[in-house]
């Protein structure tokens, strides 16, 4: 549809995205209890809108009777910094040795290259519940896990874009006058593939979200009580005849953020690609 074009896919994006972030950042402001406060005698009250319902706790408890709305809030806080930790993770790596291996070329480009092709044969969620179920879970180790899974994609693009610009005049300019590969690498080559490594970048923080809420629903991410959307995703597993808002809503959430980012992402890609006849 022309209409729903790359402007309009970054405004709605941006909205989810914003609105998510501001949820998690005014997270003590904006949640109506503890999160962590049980009180048995409330638990798997009903969302407001039924019959049952109380504004008290307008989506309901969860089995311990926490409310669900304030988990729901304090779950966003650790989804998205795990998202963007990670993902800086796999940026910095993969950037890094894709820009080495496409400057200096040689064994050099063989080995690191070669051992990207070796990598993509893992799959990056499997490598992930491995590493995790070995090392245990919890914050560091899962930003540590995906980070280091995702880099591959970024080293393939960084190695074939430096391959590409380091013929370029004002490279060959900048080697002529002196300066040395890692200057011309920092500050000529890597700023002019910065548009293409931020809609990556993008794009890869709505697959970590998915994957660390993955971890999380099988009991390998953070442990609970912490309020992870993956957590609160598992505990309403057991109790969807009885109590579906608790997965439902957890699953709208996940849906929305991921929305949002995976929107912003494919209207920065339409909006800086250079083979759009109707950009303007």
């Amino acid at each position: 549809m022309k209409w729903f074009g790359p402007r309009l896919k970054i405004q709605i994006g941006v909205m989810l995205v914003l609105g998510m972030c501001v949820l998690a950042l005014f997270a003590p402001l904006l949640a109506p209890h503890d999160p962590y406060a049980q009180n048995l005698m409330l638990r798997l009250r009903p969302p407001v809108w039924e019959a049952k319902g109380s504004w008290t706790y307008p989506l309901g408890t969860d089995n311990f009777g926490r409310d669900l709305l304030s988990r729901l809030i304090y779950g966003s806080r650790l989804s998205i910094a795990v998202g963007l930790m990670a993902m800086l993770v796999a940026l910095t790596f993969g950037t890094t040795l894709g820009l080495v291996a496409g400057y200096v070329g040689g064994r050099t480009e063989q080995v690191i290259m070669r051992f990207a092709d070796g990598y993509q044969a893992i799959p990056e969620i499997l490598l992930a519940i491995v590493v995790v179920a070995v090392f245990g879970g919890g914050v560091v180790v899962l930003v540590l896990v995906l980070g280091f899974a995702g880099w591959e994609s970024y080293t393939r693009v960084a190695f074939n874009l430096t391959r590409s610009l380091r013929e370029r005049p004002f490279v060959e300019a900048a080697v002529a006058s002196g300066a040395g590969g890692r200057y011309v690498m920092w500050r000529h080559i890597l700023p002019q593939m910065s548009p293409v490594l931020t809609v990556i970048a993008t794009l890869q923080v709505g697959q970590l979200i998915l994957q660390e809420t993955a971890l999380s629903f099988l009991g390998l991410g953070v442990p609970p009580p912490t309020a992870t959307w993956g957590n609160i995703l598992a505990e309403g597993r057991d109790r969807l005849l009885v109590a579906p808002w608790i997965a439902n809503l957890a699953g709208i959430a996940i849906v929305l953020l991921v929305l949002g980012v995976n929107l912003l992402g494919n209207g920065l890609r339409e909006t800086l690609d250079p083979r759009r006849a109707d950009r303007r």
